[in-house]
């Protein structure tokens, strides 16, 4: 068996990981700039190739309508399921979404699972680049409460990209797997995760090499993002006031957020933080910002996740006083006031030794370290986060397997009919905590043919099956006749066989045209940047002293480098930049001694004054 690899398939960011045979460790793969994390962010380029991570999130700015992020909380979801979310982003969703949600960007359309394969393989090339050979397995995490269309639309993506899903692992027995938590012979573990978009809190126990999920619980509208924008309109609210005008426009916003998540960050270790932002044609917005002061607005947001926990320790029928480990999951788990309330609500210091945006991902390179050494000292159950049953008569709803049921889980109903000489059994699997069907999400039908006979005397046996990826089996058997009927449930918002192909084949067919766009794009983004410095390099002061015959020498580069990023060649892109910062390199120079010298004089004048 080749490498298989972990990976985080994040609302935020998404992460790939391995374990290092040399030391046993997990460890998640950087890219060339030595960064982990990938935005899981989309974006469609004007020459019709798409463009993924960072890049993409750049394009948040300048191109929001063809550019999608946050797609995980639209995975193996219909049009109904989604109405009011849809209102908070910019994108279109394109005419017949009604079973499949499709996103319009640009000239194209895409689904769920077609974004997330194109995050999906771009992790897949980080790993293949890492390794110097192709990578086809993966283990990929998803949150706990995921019902059986997400994980589909899960395992979906992961075949469009190009790799076989071995395993889904819930994102907190991951957690819980990185911190070696299954070393201990018992004990139970609550694993808080605390993301940038979702907030979800899950009780697992440990016992003698069992390590089973004992209930979840959450909101997948809470997270950082909140933090972030409480900050952001308390920043425009105080713009108002003291300039009388608003900060509306895109780019603004975007810069003023920026800032304040920076803010955010550093209050993370400091006591305060200075704030600072130009207010086009009104002056500076400026002020301290200290730790307390935060703490006091985002109090209420904080306060939210602790209504999930104690409902997941009800469901789990255990006291905080009885919780073992504490695992913290997410980047807003760095947060000084989170980390409080987490230990005094269950009276024990949390495991913050790992990087909370990587533990998840590093849990998954352990489970697939497991699959491939076929070294299995520990079995993993997880939870079907919703329960399962069928409709009977008027409409109501027989629970066959309830939620929070360890999986691989399975469970047999016998039914009759109720009306004479029925000659077929109508199965409706549904899926929801209601009693009626009407309140509860459907997820497939089938029909099981019978004689006809009378009311009551048929036998006809429901199976439920759920694998350990939680995909629902479903077959129906007359115990008189032995006919029966199976099907493996595709959700009714899934993709179709056929479709998930064509989206293969489209993959591998347009790969090489893909990369060169991908290499072209990345370098015309290099090249705007570096343009737009150089120019507000040669507009300082310091720029005057350059020497004609140098100056000439930047300004001829900088037309080279505008010729060359006319081309299609991207090749020829980089050997222009390249030319470009030698010719720019003694101006740097220039701008940085002054900076420097700026620098050293204010902290002789600070001394100074104190």
């Amino acid at each position: 068996m080749g490498q298989i690899v972990g990976i985080d398939l994040g609302t935020t960011y998404s992460l790939v990981a391995y374990v290092e045979k040399t030391t046993g460790r997990p460890v998640c793969i950087a890219d060339e700039a030595g960064r982990t994390l990938l935005p899981s962010v989309v974006s469609l380029d004007a020459g019709g190739s798409f463009v993924v991570g960072w890049p993409a999130r750049e394009r948040l700015l300048t191109q929001p309508e063809r550019t999608v992020y946050s797609v995980k909380r639209l995975m193996g979801k219909g049009l109904a399921d989604v109405e009011d979310e849809l209102k908070l982003f910019h994108w279109r969703v394109a005419p017949g979404s009604d079973s499949v949600i499709r996103i319009a960007l640009g000239e194209k359309v895409l689904t769920p699972p077609e974004i997330s394969a194109l995050i999906l393989r771009e992790l897949k090339q980080r790993a293949e680049k890492f390794f110097g050979e192709e990578v086809t397995q993966a283990v990929i995490t998803v949150p706990a409460y995921f019902n059986d269309g997400q994980r589909q639309a899960t395992k979906d993506a992961g075949r469009i990209a190009g790799l076989e899903v071995l395993r889904l692992v819930n994102e907190p027995t991951a957690a819980s797997l990185a911190y070696g938590l299954d070393q201990r012979r018992e004990g139970v573990v609550a694993v808080y995760d605390f993301g940038g978009g979702t907030f979800d809190i899950s009780i697992l126990k440990l016992k003698e090499g069992l390590f089973e999920v004992q209930a979840t619980n959450g909101d997948t509208h809470l997270g950082g993002d909140d933090i972030d924008d409480l900050l952001l309109e308390q920043a425009r609210a105080e713009i108002r006031a003291r300039f009388q005008t608003d900060i509306t426009a895109a780019e603004q916003v975007q810069d003023l957020r920026q800032r304040l998540i920076a803010a955010k960050h550093e209050l993370s270790s400091a006591e305060q933080t200075a704030i600072r932002f130009a207010v086009p044609g009104k002056g500076s917005y400026e002020r301290v910002l200290g730790r307390a002061e935060f703490e006091s607005w985002i109090a209420p947001i904080v306060a939210r996740t602790i209504g999930p926990c104690k409902l997941a320790l009800k469901d789990a029928g255990v006291k905080p006083e009885e919780i073992d480990e504490v695992v913290l999951v997410g980047g807003s788990t760095r947060l000084p006031l989170v980390r409080r309330r987490v230990e005094e609500f269950f009276g024990r210091r949390p495991h913050t030794e790992l990087n909370p945006d990587e533990v998840v991902a590093l849990g998954a390179a352990v489970q697939a370290d497991i699959l491939a050494t076929g070294v299995k000292d520990m079995l993993l159950l997880d939870v079907t986060p919703l329960s399962l049953g069928i409709e009977t008569i008027g409409g109501a709803v027989a629970k066959i397997i309830p939620r929070n049921s360890t999986i691989p889980a399975s469970a047999t109903e016998l039914f009759t009919t109720s009306v004479d000489n029925q000659t077929g059994v109508d199965i409706h699997v549904v899926q929801g905590e209601r009693e009626l069907v009407q309140d509860c999400r459907s997820l497939a039908r089938f029909t099981l043919k019978i004689p006809p006979q009378p009311a009551g005397l048929p036998r006809v046996e429901v199976k439920f099956l759920i694998d350990a990826n939680g995909i629902l089996s479903v077959t129906a058997r007359d115990l008189r006749t032995g006919e029966q009927q199976s099907v493996e449930v595709k959700p009714s918002y899934g993709l179709t066989d056929e479709e998930v192909e064509r989206m293969i084949l489209e993959s591998i067919e347009y790969a090489e045209a893909d990369f060169q766009q991908v290499q072209l794009i990345a370098a015309r983004t290099e090249g705007e940047n570096l343009l737009r410095a150089t120019q507000k390099a040669l507009a300082e002061e310091q720029a005057k002293q350059l020497a004609r015959e140098e100056r000439e020498r930047i300004e001829r580069a900088v037309a080279e480098v505008k010729e060359a990023m006319a081309t299609q060649d991207y090749k020829l892109i980089r050997e222009r930049l390249e030319e470009l910062n030698q010719a720019t390199y003694h101006l740097a120079e220039m701008l940085m001694d002054t900076a420097v010298q700026a620098a050293l004089k204010g902290k002789r004048a600070d001394e100074v004054n104190l």
